[in-house]
């Protein structure tokens, strides 16, 4: 099994919205994207990399695989 890798948020961007999320949307302290009744904060887009630990909590919460996330 692939392991994950640091990840920019555009990429993290356009990966979420492939895997069927709607925005980012402005809300409060952070961005945030919408899939059904699911709303997943994302990180300031001002940071330039997303870490493996970062990015390993937003697919849990997001109700994502990690063979899902790879197989984009």
């Amino acid at each position: 099994m692939s392991k994950l890798a640091p990840i920019s948020h555009r990429e993290l961007v356009y990966k979420l919205r492939k895997l069927g999320f709607e925005g980012p949307y402005r809300g409060g302290k952070h961005l945030y994207m919408v899939k059904g009744s699911t709303r997943l904060a994302i990180p300031n887009p001002h940071k330039q990399v997303i870490g493996v630990d970062l990015l390993s909590r937003i697919l849990k919460q997001a109700g994502i695989t990690r063979e899902e996330w790879l197989n984009i």
